[in-house]
């Protein structure tokens, strides 16, 4: 199911008015481009262009016989640069802010020929930056599928990245402490609570609680480098959608929330929707029960395909 990594190459000045040449990435998934439904998937935080096959970190959503069926839709999704996934990093990563990711991927679009697609869908930072394209090109796709996010990034989710600047700024494991702390946010204190329950290892002599939060901070470390978690914070912590351009978007349009989300508040996804209601007929509000906060659009797959089902 992986497709190979392609590339795209091109000059690109960023808001901030610095010159940088980009190398865009990205992967193709099931039908031959022009041949079927376009839908374009924008990755998350942590997530990549690989979104479906064996190691696909959305294949219980993506692939043959899906809820997004590869034997039906051409899937494709860009790399946000400097993710490290492709090995282009930025060490400049100041320079970006969505705003600036979406123009890549309407750049990368129109490079590709591809001047509307059926579907975007993103999780978190993904659907962020699909917000950012639709604010610039209202006419680019039939459905937009924000999963997990807003069209900005409210006090609350910036204090907490403000939080994640510091520590990646520190030298004692930078990564290891801000994944760590990410954690915390990305899920509950009732999802830890029930599943811990103060149980002890006593081998490692610590809460079982600390010694998950610690894989997940080496594992992070593992993987990542420190300029593209910087990169990715950064975008995160200024996604700024224009209001005016929201009601002049065409897609039909489905915000899906998470009912204990600590990012991305609910109340504050049906805020959003409240207000673009009142300017257009086709927007609709989903909103997924769990204890486990944001990361539940990673783990309720249950409730997320049946809700995407219903929409395609």
């Amino acid at each position: 199911m992986k497709t190979e990594l392609q590339h795209i190459n091109f000059p690109y000045q960023t808001n901030s008015h610095k010159e940088y040449n980009i190398s865009l990435s990205y992967q193709l998934f099931g039908q031959d481009l022009f041949s079927a439904p376009i839908i374009l998937i924008n990755h998350a935080l942590t997530g990549n262009s690989n979104v479906a096959g064996e190691k696909g970190w959305w294949k219980q959503l993506i692939g043959e016989n899906q809820v997004i069926d590869t034997n039906k839709y051409t899937v494709l999704c860009f790399n946000i640069p400097g993710n490290g996934y492709d090995d282009f990093l930025i060490d400049d990563w100041s320079d970006f802010t969505p705003s600036d990711i979406a123009s890549i991927f309407l750049k990368g679009l129109e490079i590709l020929h591809i001047k509307n697609v059926y579907a975007i869908i993103g999780g978190s930072l993904g659907g962020g930056i699909g917000w950012e394209m639709l604010a610039k090109n209202p006419d680019l796709a039939e459905l937009f599928i924000p999963i997990a996010c807003d069209s900005k990034t409210h006090d609350w989710l910036h204090a907490q990245c403000l939080v994640q600047k510091f520590l990646l700024n520190g030298n004692d494991e930078p990564l290891q402490k801000a994944r760590i702390h990410a954690m915390l946010c990305y899920r509950t204190p009732q999802s830890l609570n029930d599943r811990f329950q103060n149980t002890y290892n006593q081998d490692k002599q610590k809460l079982e609680s600390e010694d998950w939060l610690n894989y997940h901070g080496k594992s992070l470390a593992e993987r990542f480098s420190l300029k593209s978690y910087q990169l990715m914070n950064h975008l995160l912590m200024n996604i700024n959608a224009n209001d005016k351009d929201l009601g002049k978007i065409k897609a039909r349009m489905h915000m899906i929330s998470v009912d204990t989300d600590l990012f991305f508040p609910a109340s504050e996804i049906r805020m959003c929707f409240t207000k673009l209601k009142a300017q257009k007929d086709d927007v609709f509000y989903h909103e997924i029960k769990s204890i486990h906060g944001h990361d539940a659009f990673l783990m309720e797959y249950e409730q997320l395909n049946y809700i995407i089902k219903n929409i395609l």
